[in-house]
């Protein structure tokens, strides 16, 4: 915890995050709101917790624009949302990070440093292998059947893309012990990013709404496809999209990180 001169300078700082990424369209307006409350708690709880989250997002949002225009034309419309992350997006990937800090705000315990290393491990698990698998040069297979399946399809994977995934939970994993974090939440955080990516693509996979553009013939996030058409609904729970898979795949690397903390204790 740090003090009120400290937190003060910490919320501007959080507020000038916010509103650059809002500038550069990293954020819609309503993300940017959502980031800098994210931000403003991430530090009420302390510098190192504003710093992991800072450099998660940084991360992360470099990683997006990085041959955006390629990706893309991969993608094919398949994803729900592209572009600038507004506030449902935030919240679902760094929900269960903000609670830890929180929750690490009102009453510091070691605890809450395992589970939001856990949660932030495995969005940033998740990001990495969707931004970098989808440039693979080989199509993905479905994490379930193991058919191909056309890139931005929910649930595919590729060697290159769990590579770049175990990689994100490591980016992680490493800024936690350089902050001077437990050397066991080294652990928490990569084996909360592994499962929760995991959970990601399973969820993706099974469970994630999955539609149909009978104009373009292909399978979508999107309840209206790109070329105006409305989609068909063809599997999957119809109420579960995108950010509601992330927030439940994060969950699973609070809860990792939760378990780890209580097995070495």
């Amino acid at each position: 915890m740090i003090g009120i001169h400290t937190w003060t300078i910490g919320i501007v700082l959080a507020a000038v995050i916010a509103l650059t990424a809002w500038r550069q369209q990293w954020l819609t307006g309503s993300g940017a709101v959502a980031a800098w409350v994210a931000g403003t708690v991430a530090m009420g709880a302390g510098w190192d917790w504003g710093i992991l989250l800072i450099s998660y997002f940084l991360a992360s949002n470099l990683l997006s624009r990085f041959r955006h225009a390629e990706k893309s034309v991969r993608e094919a419309g398949r994803l729900e949302k592209v572009g600038a992350r507004d506030a449902a997006q935030v919240a679902s990937n760094g929900g269960w990070f903000v609670l830890a800090a929180l929750f690490h705000w009102a009453s510091p315990h070691a605890v809450s440093h395992y589970i939001g290393a856990g949660a932030l491990a495995a969005s940033a698990a998740d990001t990495w292998a969707t931004e970098i698998g989808t440039l693979a040069r080989s199509l993905p297979r479905s994490i379930v059947t193991g058919e191909r399946v056309q890139p931005g399809t929910s649930g595919g994977v590729t060697r290159t893309g769990t590579i770049a995934g175990v990689a994100g939970a490591l980016f992680v994993a490493g800024i936690v012990v350089s902050l001077g974090w437990p050397t066991s939440v080294f652990w928490a955080a990569l084996a909360g990013g592994v499962v929760g990516s995991l959970i990601d693509s399973l969820l993706g996979a099974t469970t994630q709404a999955r539609f149909w553009c009978a104009s373009c013939d292909v399978v979508t996030e999107r309840r209206v496809h790109d070329c105006g058409t409305g989609t068909t609904f063809r599997g999957g729970m119809r109420w579960l999209n995108n950010d509601g898979v992330n927030a439940l795949a994060t969950a699973a690397g609070a809860a990792v990180g939760l378990a780890v903390a209580l097995g070495i204790r």
